[in-house]
């Protein structure tokens, strides 16, 4: 301040489109410049809006769920004729063992990508990968999703309900 003889010790931003850049007052000073500073002022409602929206964000830009990755790479849709996928690791082939599963079991198991034997625990986890990979709300309330989600569940039910009754079944083969 211009009649102020003290040391300018404390930063108070200029305006809000030039944040770092700085003026300096004392203490008693700028107490009352942020007192009197607005970061709105002569914003519109709209504009003030979208200010909160990017803050939640921390600036950076966002988008709603299951919008951006929702075509991720699913196991049965990638084809890899040449294997490339397979020596980098990406798309390692299961072995096929579902032919030895009970005949009831062989198409639970296919839906959830399993092979035969397996365990409750491996089937919770990738009903729960599924279940998150198909869900509607994760695929902007895709029909299709929905419709694969329920086939999901189905087999799951299956699936649990076998391996509750005979555990030992699903590990011996």
């Amino acid at each position: 301040m211009p009649s102020c003889g003290a040391m300018g010790e404390y930063r108070a931003p200029k305006s809000r489109n030039t944040l770092r850049d700085y003026w300096w007052f004392c203490l008693e000073h700028v107490r009352a410049y942020n007192g009197s500073w607005d970061y709105y002022k002569g914003m519109t409602p709209a504009q003030m809006e979208q200010e909160l929206r990017a803050d939640t964000a921390w600036g950076r830009p966002s988008w709603p769920l299951g919008h951006i990755g929702a075509a991720a790479w699913d196991d049965d849709a990638l084809r890899d004729p040449l294997h490339i996928l397979n020596s980098a690791g990406v798309n390692k082939p299961r072995p096929r063992q579902t032919d030895q599963a009970p005949v009831e079991l062989r198409e639970p198991l296919s839906t959830l990508g399993l092979t035969w034997p397996t365990t409750l625990d491996t089937v919770k986890t990738r009903y729960k990968e599924l279940a998150k990979r198909h869900h509607p709300d994760a695929n902007g309330g895709s029909r299709d999703a929905e419709e694969r989600l329920k086939t999901i569940n189905l087999a799951y039910a299956a699936l649990r309900t076998r391996l509750a009754v005979e555990p030992r079944m699903a590990s011996t083969g």
